[in-house]
C-alpha cells in the first residue's frame, strides 16, 4: 500500500495534528523518561495555581515543561531510529545517543533553573 499525501491545506493540517497528538500520547504512554517529565510538569502546573504564580512565571514555566518534554521526545525518537539502525552496541551510535540525552540534561537544567527563580521567592 502506498501512502498518499494529502495536499488541500484543511484536511492536510488537520491529519498533521491528529499524528502529532498520537505521537505525543504514545510517548506519554511508553516512556518512563517521558512519563516523569510529563508528571513533574503537571505537579509544576498546580503548584503554579496554588502559589498565583505571575503571568510572566506562567510563561517561563510553560516554556520549560514544553522545552523538555520536546526535547525529550526528539531524544527518544533519536534512540528509536539508533537502535533500528544498529540494534547491536556500536560505540559510534552510543556517541550519538549520549549528545541526544545530553541536550535533555541541558533542558532539564533549564527548567530546574527556572523553577527555584519561580518557587524559591514564595517559601522565604
Amino acid at each position: 500500500m502506498e501512502f498518499q499525501k494529502d495536499n488541500t491545506f484543511v484536511t492536510g493540517r488537520l491529519k498533521s495534528v491528529t499524528y502529532a497528538f498520537k505521537g505525543a500520547v504514545k510517548l506519554i504512554k511508553t516512556e518512563h523518561s517521558v512519563m516523569v517529565q510529563f508528571s513533574l510538569g503537571i505537579i509544576m502546573t498546580i503548584a503554579g495555581f496554588y502559589f498565583h504564580i505571575s503571568q510572566t512565571e506562567w510563561l517561563c514555566q510553560t516554556l520549560a515543561i514544553g522545552l523538555v518534554l520536546s526535547i525529550e521526545g526528539l531524544n527518544t525518537a533519536v534512540e528509536k531510529i539508533a537502535d533500528f539502525i544498529h540494534p547491536d552496541y556500536s560505540r559510534r551510535i552510543g556517541f550519538i545517543k549520549d549528545i541526544a540525552a545530553g541536550a535533555v540534561f541541558f533542558a532539564a537544567m533549564t527548567a530546574i533553573a527556572i523553577g527555584l527563580i519561580i518557587y524559591i521567592p514564595k517559601f522565604i
